[in-house]
């Protein structure tokens, strides 16, 4: 009898915890209603604030033809706008990511003196205005600046200049590529590395057969963010560049004088070109995510039996 009521019980007592869980799924759950609004409220927000604006770039750019929109972009002050664009990203970005792997790696890796204030110093960017980091880079450039009279009197220019363009895109990038490698490495940890090194492996065998791989997709995802500020960026450029046609002019400071001079076929065509920047970025941060999802899901599988 007690055996047989052992069986019996033992089905009861499962049969009522599920019966409870599935009780306190449906007091947790929200009614229909109120799920398929808040996805509406979503949609409609994205629609309203990201795509429609994209949708009319493109339509406004492409308008008046086709003709008008190559045009547009094969003007010489255009064309120097866009190289000019791509040079400073082609500056800015290697230079954070040097320094971002360096700092992630210190910070990560090593407990040193001033560890907090390097990581409150990297996230000073994100808090600071734009505006403001121009104008500090004319105060310490500018003619009237710190070093103004020693750079004129060597002949050498940095503010309304290509330099300072590049002073300024890279006080503004450089938290991206940093801020995206320090919390995957402190995760990561220092065991495989310490590994390395007890096994005969020196720091920079160490760095590119071992810290590399673990965080390669980090790495991309930081350089797809910080390029796409670089091109993008405006408030910093336009204090330092001077807004010399042909010369200092980025694609958003183009984009601002083509519009200020109600050139909005030309300026809706440049424009065209960052949103389709946006896309690109977009598409990119994707495939990394997505590269990076999988081989995390991949890896455990090829792991070698014991």
């Amino acid at each position: 009898m007690a055996g047989a009521t052992t069986i019996l019980t033992k089905p009861v007592a499962g049969a009522s915890v599920a019966i409870d869980v599935q009780r306190n799924r449906r007091s947790t759950e929200e009614h229909p209603a109120v799920k398929w609004g808040l996805i509406g409220l979503a949609v409609a927000f994205m629609l309203l604030f990201l795509i429609m604006p994209l949708v009319t770039v493109f339509f406004e750019a492409f308008r008046k033809g086709v003709g008008v929109y190559l045009a547009a972009l094969s003007e010489p002050e255009a064309l120097s706008a866009i190289k000019l664009t791509l040079l400073i990203a082609g500056i800015a970005v290697p230079v954070n990511l040097v320094f971002g792997v360096a700092a992630s790696w210190a910070i990560a890796k090593f407990d040193f003196r001033g560890k907090a204030l390097l990581i409150t110093l990297i996230d000073l960017p994100f808090s600071v205005s734009p505006i403001v980091s121009g104008l500090i880079y004319v105060l310490v450039f500018g003619a009237q600046g710190w070093f103004g009279p020693w750079l004129q009197a060597h002949d050498m220019k940095v503010i309304f200049a290509v330099p300072g363009i590049v002073l300024a895109t890279i006080f503004v990038t450089f938290p991206f590529i940093a801020r995206e490698l320090i919390p995957l490495m402190m995760a990561q940890g220092a065991e495989e590395e310490e590994a390395a090194i007890v096994l005969g492996a020196s720091g920079w065998q160490t760095f590119w057969y071992v810290t590399l791989p673990n965080i390669k997709w980090g790495v991309l995802y930081g350089v797809i963010l910080c390029n796409a500020r670089a091109m993008g960026e405006f408030g910093a450029v336009s204090v330092v560049s001077g807004h010399i046609r042909g010369q200092t002019n980025t694609m958003p400071l183009h984009v601002e004088i083509l519009y200020n001079e109600y050139q909005f076929a030309a300026a809706f065509a440049v424009a065209s070109l960052l949103a389709l920047l946006a896309f690109v970025t977009l598409g990119l941060k994707s495939f990394v995510e997505w590269k990076a999802r999988a081989e995390h899901e991949i890896l455990p599988l090829e792991a070698p039996r014991t």
